[in-house]
């Protein structure tokens, strides 16, 4: 996982249709960072993302949406680590193994509360094929959607740009970077539970989310 992908790099097998939708992508996404960044690099980071997304994709018609949005969540990550968006706003990143459940949970809920006072990323290190249905589920049931999300890789420069590093079982495998605060959230993996038995879960993420807003002097909106 690099800042900048390789131009070299393989690319995934892309249809027609989906190069077509990449190429409005990246018509989108160079309007929005012009003057941060030029085409070939919007272009690089997207066919990238495709890349990374593509190898476990389940809903290929929806790749060109879901690599735009991560492309986008990568570039303004690297216009950060290079200095060039500093807002201020705190920025906070949840990881877990697939990306599919505890992590998205803690994404939903911060987004909920923090509104657009912080900003909030998750990834996996071995990121699954779709968000656990049960999590949408139980997340519905305290009027947050998460069925838009999908699982992703963490990568460089999203992690060199969060201000805070949640950690949620992926050991090892999470990425360590120094000078930067990271905590680990010990909790089980709730993949293949009811939901009674992930609410328990869904609630204690939620209150380890508002401890974290509060201690990053965030208000929440709730």
């Amino acid at each position: 996982m690099t800042t900048m992908p390789d131009e070299h790099e393989r690319h995934a097998t892309i249809t027609i249709d989906q190069e077509a939708g990449l190429a409005t992508s990246a018509e989108r996404l160079t309007r929005e960072f012009e003057g941060t960044f030029g085409r070939e690099t919007i272009d690089r980071f997207l066919h990238a993302s495709y890349t990374d997304l593509a190898a476990r994709a389940t809903v290929p018609t929806y790749l060109p949406l879901l690599t735009e949005k991560f492309a986008r969540q990568r570039l303004r990550a690297l216009a950060k680590v290079d200095g060039m968006h500093l807002t201020g706003t705190p920025t906070v990143l949840f990881l877990c193994v697939h990306n599919a459940g505890r992590s998205q949970m803690a994404l939903g809920f911060f987004q909920h509360h923090a509104g657009d006072r912080a900003i909030g990323w998750s990834g996996g290190s071995e990121p699954g094929e779709q968000i656990n249905p049960v999590a949408v589920q139980v997340m519905a049931e305290r009027g947050i959607d998460i069925a838009g999300e999908f699982p992703k890789p963490w990568t460089d420069e999203i992690v060199r740009a969060a201000d805070a590093v949640i950690t949620m079982g992926c050991g090892d495998a999470c990425p360590i970077f120094p000078g930067k605060r990271y905590e680990e959230w010990t909790l089980p993996d709730p993949a293949g539970w009811t939901p009674d038995g992930m609410r328990p879960v869904r609630d204690e993420i939620e209150r380890r989310v508002l401890n974290l807003l509060a201690e990053l002097g965030v208000p929440s909106r709730a």
